[in-house]
């Protein structure tokens, strides 16, 4: 790791000084002596910050003796094919308007230079002080600079910045071969290297003052002014880059152009492909779009025949070690298509044609083999931009101009066509190829679809629903419990809505799924859970989304939904296209899957054909003769989701099967994977979620006034029956009182304890005091008794072994919990990130022992030999009731567990087992018991009820004692009432407890 310096930059509100402008004029005098005038009424100079800056540029330092930074490439291995980039970064941070001559006017600005493996480098800054950041595959520099803005004629019109900045320098040894000796130490040695402050940097930087595509190069040269022998010095640092996004770009290369594209349209293999193409007035609009939101997938050359050399190569772009090690294959290798300026005309009708230029790279500005400078046109009558295509430098007659690009945004797809935007690379020169033509594609994801085509249809063309068809019958012959499937359980299906594709719509989205996944059965070695991405592209006649589908002539499609039978109940099977995701490392082999197929909604299945794209092995793909462009389709999918209702009967889990259809001999042959998803939440369900919370709120409501109510009626009670008030249990109370002093997270704890009301709150202060009073109450009636005369403490009841007894109850039930929990996780491979097990567990228990607080009451009863009613039947029934209301509630109501959601829960964790179905009907049971134990102690008394639990010569109760016999409560008041033993201060106590 490293420290947190290194992460963080300085974003305080920085003030820009220009002090050193004597400095600068005198170093920078060739400068100005080219410099023209700056025109006043020029509004290049307001636009100096956005325009006059670059990213990820080149930069390379002369050989010499002085390198500027040092790397840390000690975790890459030796044989990576990974080699480190030079990256450099310019803003121009401020401009100081206020003190302009008639050549120059002063600017600041930010350079940062970095050498580095992890693609992590700093974007625009937001001003602050010259730092040295270094981490093992990343070092970094952040310069800052103060200078003049300067325009000059030279090189057809540039711009000139010249500047002095000073940077904190990594110290070099001067004796030692290694002028990174310190590196190898290690802990703050490493980090916080010795730092040298060095003001002596003189930058300058070369803007053209219009870009074009023979003259967008940025070139900079960064020198030292300190003398060589001076520590602070450093060889000479080159710059080079490329026009930046907000630059101003002027198309007019036509000459040039024409090499590539005239005559238009050029003919490709993918214009005779039968493929639609877009010819929309909005083609600016949907490149950008397309073009912003990630890169381009390279396309293995596999239809090649030539040499392994020919076939390698990576179009008209260079060969570097990491593209070298894919083997043609192009795995991960991206294009980025950066910087793109698009200007669209109209012509009559819906005619329309746009000037386009950018660059393609490997998310780069520099100039170097790996960055392809591109201009070109596109119409509508065809749909095709063609572009021509210049590496590295460009000059004037553009020579290095020797590529054709052609790029096409499809808006018909299949199970074959699922992208975006599809282009080639190919070598002008057809008669002396210099490399085979490159493709190029990106594809298409549903949730995108709406903003790609506002303006026009796109459209889904099914070819594998018959092939899907033979899955089905493979996959679901005709059973008794298919019959009961269909007749007991509903799945997601269309449902009532303003029409179909609306209803369709609805449907998609629950059969869409975004969740993690183990395989099925369950593997001995635990294993990482995968990530399922089942995205729905088609849905009978809806594509995309509703929103997406508005163009879509409704009026038609929503008769057939009214009056066509396949549209109606009677239907069985909708056609589907989906796009499958799997992220995990173990299945990089087909990480996507291309689905296409059909849905049965009487059984919640999609039987699928899938296709995968192995065009990455090409030499071995180039024989294979049943691949379909290129995609393995000998796959099978079948997808079953769990039913919408009756969810306490079945797992809520999906299923997926993928199996190849090859022989095992076959080198694109896989073995048959089977998931078993999370648990499911359909829409329906996440929508419950939400409204639930007000249900809830109106049940807490009402369930706490009806526990104050049983309260006080308790109080009320033990007033006029003070001769059984010793004989109710403190741990019973103490236990109701633990409910309002602990914050659970059991599915009681929701109903009972939410600190988002100030009324909710009142209501549990009002509860708890009153248990709290109901305790003080008890304990002065045992008092009373203890002072009886003659003195007799063990006919008192005593609550000691009635905690002992509970205690040990629930001790033993919590670690048969904690076996019990810790065995399914393991079985399950449950995560338990967020707290520790046993807090967890604790948490859960507690809420339990609530949900039991008869227990100690019932356990007292027996010990005490109670002949009396110490508790209302409106207190421990109506007590119970409101105990128990969370579990019916949950076992009714609660959604289908999702551990994504599993803090929203009102009422449960769904992640343990004490609030799952099983424990929502155990547990009130067990409650249920209880009370009833509580009213046949009460209604019989001990004497009745150890008759009737006596078989023969066996009694189940012991004989009754005479230790708790209780005195008639007249004999209590009586005796309270005198003085004669001098006990003044109880008959005071008594008198208190009748003035409340």
């Amino acid at each position: 790791s490293y420290p947190d310096s290194a992460l963080v930059s300085d974003r305080s509100q920085v003030t820009y000084n220009y002090d050193r402008t004597d400095e600068v004029k005198k170093h920078c005098i060739s400068v100005l002596s080219s410099a023209t005038e700056l025109r006043a009424e020029s509004d290049r100079i307001y636009r100096i910050r956005d325009e006059v800056n670059f990213v990820f540029g080149d930069w390379e330092q002369e050989m010499g003796i002085a390198p500027i930074m040092p790397f840390d490439d000690s975790d890459v291995r030796k044989d990576s094919p990974r080699t480190p980039e030079k990256i450099a970064s310019f803003w121009v941070m401020d401009v100081d308007r206020d003190h302009r001559s008639k050549k120059y006017v002063g600017v600041s600005g930010e350079l940062y230079m970095g050498i580095t493996l992890d693609e992590s480098f700093a974007e625009r800054p937001y001003g602050g002080n010259p730092q040295f950041q270094m981490w093992p595959n990343h070092t970094q520099l952040t310069m800052t600079f103060q200078g003049i803005y300067t325009e000059s004629k030279k090189n057809g019109g540039e711009i000139v910045l010249c500047l002095l900045g000073t940077a904190m320098l990594p110290s070099r040894e001067s004796e030692s071969n290694n002028p990174w000796e310190w590196m190898k130490g290690s802990g703050p040695s490493y980090y916080q290297p010795p730092l040298l402050q060095d003001d002596q940097i003189l930058l300058v930087l070369h803007f053209p003052l219009t870009f074009t595509l023979t003259n967008m190069v940025i070139k900079g040269e960064m020198s030292s002014l300190n003398p060589k022998s001076n520590p602070k010095y450093f060889d000479k640092v080159h710059i080079l880059s490329q026009h930046g996004r907000s630059a101003r770009y002027e198309f007019g290369t036509d000459k040039i152009v024409s090499k590539a594209c005239n005559p238009y349209p050029v003919e490709d293999s993918f214009m005779k492909g039968g493929i639609d193409i877009y010819k929309g007035i909005g083609f600016c609009e949907v490149l950008q779009q397309v073009t912003n939101e990630g890169a381009f997938t390279v396309v293995p050359n596999w239809k090649c025949n030539g040499t392994d050399n020919f076939c390698s190569k990576m179009g008209p772009f260079g060969l570097n070690k990491e593209i070298q090690a894919t083997d043609g294959s192009f795995k991960d290798v991206k294009i980025f298509m950066q910087n793109v300026k698009c200007e669209q005309t109209y012509g009559k009708g819906n005619s329309s044609s746009a000037k386009v230029a950018a660059y393609a790279a490997t998310l780069r500005s520099g100039i170097s083999n790996m960055t392809l400078a591109a201009e070109g046109l596109w119409k509508s009558s065809s749909g095709q931009l063609c572009m021509v295509g210049c590496v590295g430098l460009v000059n004037a007659e553009g020579s290095s101009c020797n590529s054709q690009i052609c790029m096409y945004i499809p808006t018909s797809f299949s199970i074959k066509q699922r992208s975006i935007i599809v282009g080639s690379f190919s070598s002008i020169n057809k008669s002396s190829l210099s490399y085979f033509p490159l493709a190029f594609e990106k594809f298409v994801q549903p949730t995108e679809l709406w903003n790609y085509f506002r303006t026009s249809n796109p459209h889904y063309s099914y070819s594998k629903i018959d092939k899907a068809g033979i899955v089905l019958e493979k996959n679901e012959p005709f059973s008794f419990g298919t019959i009961v499937k269909k007749s007991l359980l509903q799945f997601p299906r269309l449902e009532d809505a303003d029409g179909l594709l609306s209803s369709l719509s609805l449907l998609s989205e629950d059969l869409t799924l975004h969740i993690s996944a183990i395989p099925d059965p369950l593997p001995k070695a635990r294993l990482p859970r995968t990530d399922i991405q089942m995205e729905i592209i088609t849905l009978g006649p809806l594509f995309g989304h509703y929103w997406s589908s508005r163009n879509f002539s409704t009026r038609e499609v929503e008769t057939h939904y009214h009056t066509k039978a396949e549209y109606t109940e009677k239907q069985l099977l909708l056609n589907v296209s989906a796009q499958l995701s799997i992220t995990e490392k173990s299945y990089s082999n087909f990480s996507v899957l291309f689905l296409e197929g059909l849905y049965d909604p009487h059984v919640g299945k999609m039987y699928l054909v899938g296709c995968r794209d192995v065009r990455a092995s090409w030499k071995i793909l180039f024989d294979s003769m049943d691949l379909e462009a290129g995609l393995d389709c000998l796959i099978e999918v079948v997808v079953s989701y769990p039913p919408t209702t009756s969810r306490w009967l079945v797992n809520p889990t999906a299923k997926i099967y993928i199996a190849s259809q090859r022989n095992d001999d076959d080198p694109l042959h896989f073995k048959t994977i089977k998931f078993q998803t999370l648990p499911v939440m359909y829409r329906k369900q996440r929508e419950d979620i939400l409204s639930r919370r007000g249900v809830e709120g109106i049940l807490r409501i009402v369930t706490l006034s009806f526990a104050i109510a049983c309260i006080l009626s308790q109080l009320f009670y033990i007033k006029h029956n003070l001769d059984s008030n010793p004989f109710m249990s403190l741990v019973m109370l103490g236990v109701q009182a633990l409910g309002y002093s602990l914050p659970l997270i059991t599915g009681a704890e929701a109903l009972f304890k939410r600190k988002d009301s100030e009324y909710q709150n009142t209501s549990y202060n009002l509860e708890k005091n009153q248990c709290s009073k109901l305790m003080q109450k008890v304990w002065k009636s045992r008092v009373r008794l203890l002072s009886r005369s003659p003195n007799e403490p063990h006919r008192v009841p005593s609550d000691k072994l009635v905690l002992l007894t509970t205690s040990a109850i629930h001790v033993t039930g919590y670690i048969l919990v904690l076996i019990i929990h810790s065995a399914i996780r393991t079985e399950k491979f449950i995560d338990s990130t967020s707290k520790s097990m046993w807090e967890t567990e604790l948490e859960e228990y507690v809420g339990l022992v609530q949900d039991f607080f008869l227990l100690p009451q019932v356990i007292g009863n027996f010990l005490w030999q109670t002949d009396c009613k110490p508790l209302r039947k409106l207190y421990f029934i109506g007590i119970t009731v409101v105990r128990l209301l969370p579990h019916v509630y949950d076992y009714t109501r609660s959604p289908v567990p999702n551990p994504y959601f599993s803090d929203e829960y009102e009422f449960a964790n769904p992640n343990l087992d004490f609030y799952s179905k099983f424990g929502d009907v155990a547990i009130p049971i067990t409650a249920v018991f209880l009370a009833a134990a509580v009213y046949i102690q009460q209604k019989l008394g001990y004497e009745k009820l150890s008759q009737i639990l006596t078989f023969g010569h066996y009694k189940l109760l012991p004989s009754r004692s005479r230790t708790y016999e209780r005195l008639p409560s007249k004999a209590i008041e009586a005796e309270l009432a005198s003085d004669v033993n001098g006990n003044t201060m109880y008959r005071r106590q008594h008198d208190d407890d009748d003035e409340e």
